[in-house]
C-alpha cells in the first residue's frame, strides 16, 4: 500500500522526531539476520476501538484484509468479503465489497457487486482511484460457472465506475497472468505493481509483476522459494519516500527491499511474518503480523500484533499487541492503514472479521 500525500499532523511530526533521534546502535543493528530475537518488548502507546466503522443496518462483517486511507487522508476504504470468507461474494453477489467511510466512521459509498470474488488488497491512487486484487475466482466445487471471472486486479474511480482489469478472467499461469494476486500499489509515475502467489506448495506463484499505466505488463520477478529474490507469499506492497518497493515476503518470515527495477537492496526481519504493510509520507513503516504462533506455530517465539518502525533505518519503535493472544488461526490484523493524524485502521480476516481503530494516547 502506498503512502498518501496530505499535510502532517502534530502526531506524525512527533514519531517523525522520535526516529530521526535513534541512536547509532540502534542503526547498527543486524536486520538481515533470520534468527534475530523477536522485538516484542516494545511501548505500545496506543489505544485500540471497536466498532467505530459502521456498517449498514442488517449487515455484518465478514473478512477483510484490505484497508486504505482515501487521499482525503481520514476517509477509510476497506474490501471485505461480503459478510464472510471464502466464496461469500459469489454466493452474495448482490453485496457490494468495497466500502467507504467518512472520518466518523459512517458509510457514504459502496459498489462492485457481481464483480469481485474475494477481495484480499487494495490501493488509493495519487487521483483518488480504487484498486482491488481479487485472489480467488468464481468456481465452487467442481462446476464451473458459465462465465468465469476472479484473479484479477480492478481499478476504480471514486465513485464506483470500472476503469481497468489487469489479467485473465479466472486465472492464468506464467507465462499468461494472474493467479491469486494479493496486493497492488501504484508508484508516482504510474507504474503498477502486482504481488502474486497465495499458496507456498510446491509449484505455486510467487513473483511480482511490473505493469505501465496503460496496463502493459513490463517486468517480473521472483519465484517461490526462500533465498533472495525469492518468495513465500508475497502478501504485501509498500513505498517509501525514496522510491523503493517493500515486499512483505510473509511466509519467509521478511520484508526484501527492491528498486523498481527489481534490484534487491536489503532484507529485514525485525518486523517479524508480515501480512499488512504500509508506509506514511515521513517513511514510518507499519507491519500487522496476524500469523505467528497461530496459522505458523513455529514463530510462536515472536508475538503478533502491529509493528511501527522507520522504513529509512529499520528501527522498530513501538508494538500493539494481539488483544486475544490465545486466538487460534488468523488473528489481530492482516492489513494496516494510517490516517493523516496517525491513526491506524486494522483490517482482520478472523475470527469475527472487521476492522479495529488504534488512537495514539
Amino acid at each position: 500500500m502506498s503512502n498518501y500525500k496530505n499535510p502532517i499532523k502534530s502526531a506524525m511530526l512527533t514519531l517523525t522526531v522520535a526516529f530521526g533521534a535513534m541512536s547509532m546502535a540502534a542503526c547498527a543493528q543486524d536486520y538481515g539476520n533470520p534468527e534475530m530475537a523477536p522485538t516484542n518488548d516494545l511501548p505500545n502507546p496506543y489505544q485500540t476501538v471497536e466498532g467505530y466503522l459502521k456498517m449498514p443496518d442488517g449487515r455484518q462483517w465478514g473478512s477483510t484484509s484490505a484497508v486504505h486511507i482515501d487521499i482525503d487522508g481520514t476517509s477509510v476504504w476497506v474490501a471485505e468479503r461480503c459478510s464472510g470468507n471464502v466464496n461469500a461474494c459469489v454466493q452474495n453477489s448482490n453485496l457490494d465489497p468495497i466500502l467507504k467511510f467518512d472520518q466518523n466512521g459512517n458509510l457514504v459509498t459502496s459498489f462492485g457487486a457481481g464483480l469481485i470474488t474475494w477481495p484480499h488488497g487494495i490501493e488509493v491512487d495519487s487521483q483518488g482511484n480504487v484498486w482491488v486484487t481479487d485472489a480467488r475466482d468464481n468456481q465452487i466445487g467442481d462446476t464451473a460457472p458459465a462465465q468465469r471471472y476472479g484473479h484479477q486486479v480492478h481499478k476504480f474511480s471514486p465513485s464506483g465506475e470500472h476503469l481497468m482489469t489487469l489479467g485473465q478472467p479466472g486465472g492464468a499461469r506464467e507465462p499468461g497472468y494472474l493467479f491469486q494476486p494479493n496486493d497492488v500499489l501504484v508508484a508516482p509515475d504510474g507504474h503498477i505493481f502486482v504481488a502474486e502467489g497465495h499458496s507456498n506448495a510446491e509449484g505455486s506463484t510467487a513473483r511480482v509483476l511490473k505493469f505501465n499505466a496503460q496496463g502493459e505488463m513490463v517486468q517480473t520477478w521472483g519465484s517461490l522459494g526462500t533465498g533472495p529474490n525469492e518468495f513465500m507469499q508475497p502478501h504485501a506492497l509498500a513505498m517509501d519516500s525514496q522510491g523503493r518497493l517493500f515486499i512483505a515476503d510473509r511466509s519467509n518470515n521478511r520484508i526484501q527491499i527492491y528498486t523498481q527495477n527489481g534490484e534487491l537492496l536489503d532484507t529485514w526481519y525485525q518486523f517479524s511474518r508480515i501480512s499488512g504493510l504500509f508506509i506514511d509520507e515521513n517513511d514510518v513503516l507499519y507491519a500487522a503480523d496476524s500469523e505467528s504462533g497461530s496459522v505458523a506455530p513455529q514463530w510462536g517465539h515472536w508475538l503478533r500484533g502491529i509493528r511501527i518502525g522507520s522504513a529509512r533505518t529499520g528501527e522498530v519503535q513501538y508494538f500493539i499487541p494481539d488483544p486475544q493472544p490465545d486466538c487460534r488461526g488468523t488473528c489481530t490484523a492482516e492489513g494496516v492503514t494510517v490516517d493523516r493524524n496517525g491513526v491506524i485502521y486494522g483490517a482482520e480476516v478472523g475470527p469475527v472479521g472487521g476492522i479495529k481503530r488504534y488512537v495514539r494516547q
